[in-house]
Formats: C-alpha cells, sequence, structure tokens
C-alpha cells in the first residue's frame, strides 16, 4: 500500500516510516519542516513539506493514498499557548481526515495519547479511578492537548458513521528511544516516589512502531481504540505493592496478568491486533537506572 505517514521528522514518525517500509509499503513522509535538496540515499521515502492545520496543504499530501499513519501534533501542551495546541492538533487531525474520506483512502491509524483520560495535565488534579487503566476508563479531559486528542477521536467515529474508512486510534504511554532511556526513567527505576500520572508506564518507540504496522494492515471495521504500552512498569516493582504505598485505597486494583505490570493495560491490543511488544526497559538500563554499555 501507499502509506502517508504526518509528523515524519518526530520521534514517532521516523519509526513508523522506517517500519512501514520494512513491512513493504510504499511511505510518502509529510512534516512542516523543509526538504532538503539533496540526491537522497537509495530507499529513501518522498518528502512533502506541508502545514496540516491548512485544508489545502492537507488535500494536496493525502491524495493517491491507501492509507494514513497520523502522528503529527504538538506533543505537550505545556510549550505554547493553550490555543495553539488545540488549534493546531485538532485542525490538523479534521484536514487529513476529511481529505482521506473524500479520496477514498481505506484505512486510517490515529496516534492519539494516553493522556486523554485527564490525569496528566489537569488544572485541578485527580486519580485515576482504577488501574491498570484501560480503554473503558472514563475519559474527562482538562488540557488543550488531551482535548484535541479526544476530540481527534470523536472526528474518527464520525469518519467512519459517513464513509467506508476503517480507523484505528492508538494510545501510547511515554514513548521511549535508546537515547532518552536513562534520562527519562532513569529516576524512577532508581526510586518509585517520583510519581508519574501514568502510573510507572512506557513504550519503546520501536514497539509502538510494530503496533501502527499492524494497525495500517488490519481489516478490523469500524473506529477501534487501543492502549499501547509495555506489559511491564518503569522499575520492574510489584505493582499491586506500590500503587498501594503511594496511593492508598484511592485507586482501585484490578486483576493484573503479572507482577510487575503496567499502570496502563494494552491487553486490547495484544488481543484484537495480534501485538507482541517485544522491548522493555531492561534491554537498555540497569537496575540503577544507568544506561547499560554495549
Amino acid at each position: 500500500m501507499k502509506v502517508i505517514v504526518t509528523g515524519a521528522h518526530g520521534k514517532v514518525g521516523r519509526a513508523a516510516s522506517k517500519a512501514l517500509q520494512a513491512a513493504g509499503h510504499v511511505v510518502r513522509e509529510v512534516d512542516v519542516t523543509r526538504p532538503i535538496m539533496e540526491r537522497k540515499d537509495e530507499g529513501t521515502p518522498e518528502y512533502r513539506q506541508a502545514d496540516l492545520s491548512n485544508a489545502g496543504d492537507a488535500f494536496s499530501v493525502i491524495y493517491g493514498a491507501d492509507a494514513v499513519v497520523h502522528t503529527a501534533a504538538i506533543a505537550d501542551p505545556t510549550g505554547n499557548p493553550p490555543h495553539v495546541v488545540f488549534q493546531n492538533n485538532l485542525m490538523a487531525t479534521f484536514n487529513v481526515l476529511e481529505a482521506a474520506v473524500r479520496f477514498g483512502v481505506k484505512r486510517f491509524v490515529y496516534i492519539s495519547s494516553e493522556t486523554i483520560p485527564g490525569f496528566s495535565f489537569p488544572e485541578k488534579h485527580f486519580l485515576p479511578t482504577y488501574a491498570p487503566v484501560d480503554e473503558n476508563h472514563p475519559i474527562t479531559p482538562q488540557d488543550p492537548y488531551a482535548l484535541s486528542k479526544y476530540f481527534g477521536e470523536k472526528l474518527m467515529d464520525a469518519a467512519v458513521a459517513r464513509s467506508d474508512i476503517k480507523c484505528i486510534s492508538l494510545r501510547p504511554t511515554w514513548v521511549q528511544l535508546e537515547s532518552n532511556y536513562e534520562n527519562n526513567l532513569g529516576p524512577q527505576i532508581r526510586d518509585p516516589k517520583p510519581l508519574s500520572p501514568n502510573l510507572w508506564s512506557y513504550i519503546d518507540c520501536y514497539d509502538l512502531a510494530d503496533a501502527i504496522v499492524l494497525a495500517t494492515d488490519s481489516k478490523l471495521p469500524g473506529h477501534e481504540v487501543f492502549y499501547i504500552a509495555s506489559p511491564d512498569n518503569v522499575g520492574g516493582y510489584d505493582f499491586a505493592k506500590v500503587l498501594k504505598e503511594f496511593y492508598g485505597d484511592k485507586i482501585e486494583l484490578k486483576e493484573l496478568d503479572r507482577v510487575d505490570a503496567s499502570g496502563i493495560s494494552s491487553a486490547k491490543a495484544q488481543k484484537m491486533l495480534g501485538w507482541k511488544p517485544k522491548r522493555s526497559w531492561r534491554d537498555y538500563l540497569d537496575s540503577n537506572g544507568k544506561m547499560i554499555a554495549k
């Protein structure tokens, strides 16, 4: 298939593009950064610069696609004014999806977010109702990033209701690469006290890319939503023990599939997509959270 990858110069977009090519797809990469006007290495995907919050740009780059993987977004609500985050993310998603519907694209893979339930960037703090968090957990976002991602999922619902497109929304947890495992996860491996709203969960970027390929190739009808999280937690802690230690009885503990379970469950993705995560923080860091020498 010809697959458009938006946000292709970002962390997730780069990994997704490579994984899709390795799976035999023809990839066109799209991002807001300027193209390099030099001879390309053999096998380098076609690249188009586009501001996807502009409908004309979106329609221009989506034409001719069989599938779209939409990773493009401002990925954090704290570095831009709220209206910029919300407008960019929501309108880019609307424009790309609208173009996909009008051009008869068969499959749309939307990179949503673990922040959608609302406890990642709230102004009024609250806790998950239960853990591990799954796709049935209540959704009450407050910040412009989580809101834009949640509304994006609603756009997927509307698209499948009015067309033949099939949509999958992936909600990755904190995405890690070799270069940032130690800085991001090291402190929690050494001490679980630096609490995170995602309950010690994370995902390797390349495992996420594998899930993106499966979603792109999937024949699932309608619109399905999947959390994508490593099955283990950061630090390999006894999850029931640390949840009790730091939250008491404030978060209901659901059944665990392993002692060191993640605070976010990806059981649905493993069951319905056939996704099998292969990587762990243990492949990169030692028990003190320091990078393992290769």
